[in-house]
């Protein structure tokens, strides 16, 4: 991953001040320790005519996967080996952003002491990035720079030279050229508008990312024709954060034109105004829906399985209509957390009546899960392959035989609206499907119909009338006549 940085002056005003701007000597090279592999600042020519600083970050790309925890969304089967063969060593991207930003943090602020007058001025400027990622094409990168004073030069790199009806590969190679651009601002162009080309970021995007782009963007950003597509893409689409930075950027904007402080634009709310309430999180939204359910239910002694570190088992504790309940996973590490959430060790003995946990399969038929009132599989099916859910379905519905059986599972429709979540990808990396509306109908049906249950659908979650709520919910009945059939067959 490489660019260059040159400048070109006189003898009263040489060249080599580039050095003193970027506080990097030109005769020496050096070597910066990164979270990601090694930065090398060196300079291929320097004297008074010409002077081109560079930039090499040399990617390790198992720290890069260390980094992320190597966890991968998707389950794709070449995902592991994704993780470790990719364009990240070789291409300009987040990656080699913050390296600029780490490596030339004082010259990114425009901070020189020993040329204090070269820092404020604009210099004679071209810089080079061999290889760069371009989701957009050549016209997107025009777009981008041209705005900002860049002459711009943008070559498709092809996929193979030697077969050129192959086309054009997503990279090219850019020249941007300027002379009224101080190193700062040129600095701070491609912190931001290399990451937002690549259309990808190599870290979580947290809230600390808006407050990043306004500085990086201070004094071009509110006015570029291409502020949304910056901002979306460089806050990695997430939306909620997208709309901060715009209503942000929109009060820079306003302040500008009128000649005043963002503070005193900003001023219709006061301080002590009460804060907009939060969205209630889907799961708090999941675990109320199933609370109602069993109450409609009439359900008092209720299973939860596959009820992972405890939070359902928690909301049943606090109703004192739940008279008896049971948590059950395969996991004795998930078991081991619920009990700690729980505080079984110091639970009084009239609460530790109510709740027992023990560990179990879904796979397998269990005695111990026989003559309850209600079960709840709470995004649990999604984590079998679909090849197991038959042997599930009849430990359950078969063996088992609650009255009431709720199922809650994605709904892989509504994932277009995640502002964080890659097309095409599940929601969690365990997740071995997701399935449509129509395609739970259609299992949920048959489940009923082949162990005798009525079964309705409530939506949870926001009901998008276009894809449909992001949680799907089956409420199970075991049909009354079902039960006096098998009293009768029990009695002869």
């Amino acid at each position: 991953m490489f660019l260059t940085i040159t400048t070109t002056g006189t003898r009263e005003r040489p060249a080599t001040d580039l050095g003193f701007l970027l506080h990097k000597h030109p005769e020496k090279a050096q070597t910066f320790s990164t979270s990601y592999g090694t930065a090398h600042v060196l300079y291929p020519e320097a004297d008074a005519e010409r002077c081109t600083a560079a930039l090499l970050l040399e990617v390790d790309a198992v720290a890069l996967v260390r980094r992320g925890k190597g966890k991968g969304r998707g389950g794709a089967p070449d995902a592991a080996l994704a993780q470790y063969v990719n364009d990240r060593p070789y291409a300009a991207s987040s990656l080699l952003a913050v390296a600029l930003s780490a490596v030339f943090s004082s010259a990114m602020r425009g901070v020189c002491n020993a040329r204090p007058e070269r820092a404020a001025q604009p210099l004679p400027l071209r810089i080079e990035v061999p290889a760069l990622p371009a989701r957009g094409g050549p016209e997107l990168v025009r777009r981008l720079f041209e705005p900002l004073g860049w002459a711009v030069t943008v070559e498709p790199v092809p996929l193979d030279v030697q077969f050129p009806e192959w086309g054009d590969s997503r990279y090219v190679r850019l020249v941007l050229e300027s002379q009224a651009l101080t190193l700062a601002e040129a600095l701070r162009h491609l912190y931001v508008l290399l990451p937002v080309l690549d259309d990808a970021k190599h870290y979580w995007v947290a809230s600390d990312e808006v407050d990043k782009l306004l500085r990086a963007g201070e004094g071009w950003l509110p006015d570029h024709p291409e502020q949304k597509v910056i901002t979306s893409r460089y806050l990695s689409r997430r939306w909620s954060l997208t709309r901060e930075a715009m209503e942000r950027l929109e009060l820079v904007r306003l302040a500008e034109a009128d000649d005043s402080e963002v503070e005193d634009i900003d001023n219709a709310v006061g301080a002590e105004s009460e804060v907009e309430e939060k969205p209630t999180p889907l799961a708090v939204q999941r675990r109320d829906a199933i609370l109602a359910a069993l109450r409609a239910a009439g359900a008092t002694r209720v299973l939860d399985l596959g009820c992972g570190q405890g939070q359902l088992v928690q909301a049943l504790l606090k109703d004192p209509v739940f008279t008896e309940i049971v948590g059950v996973d395969v996991s004795m590490r998930a078991l081991t957390i619920a009990g700690r959430r729980l505080k079984l060790d110091r639970m009084g003995e009239r609460q530790a009546s109510r709740v027992k946990l023990f560990q179990g399969s879904l796979a397998y038929t269990d005695k111990r899960l026989g003559g309850y009132d209600a079960a709840v599989l709470s995004e649990v099916i999604e984590h079998l392959d679909l090849p197991r859910l038959p042997a599930l379905e009849y430990a359950v519905f078969g063996a088992a035989r609650p009255r009431t059986v709720l199922v809650t599972t994605p709904n892989v429709e509504y994932n277009v609206r995640w502002e964080t979540l890659p097309a095409g990808h599940v929601r969690h990396g365990d997740h071995r499907f997701e399935w449509t509306r129509e395609e739970f109908r259609a299992w949920a049906d048959a489940v009923a119909g082949r162990h005798g249950y009525g079964v309705e659908f409530v939506p949870v979650g926001p009901d998008d009338p276009e894809v449909g709520p992001p949680t799907q919910m089956a409420v199970f009945t075991l049909n009354s006549n079902v039960n006096h059939d098998e009293k009768e067959a029990k009695a002869a």
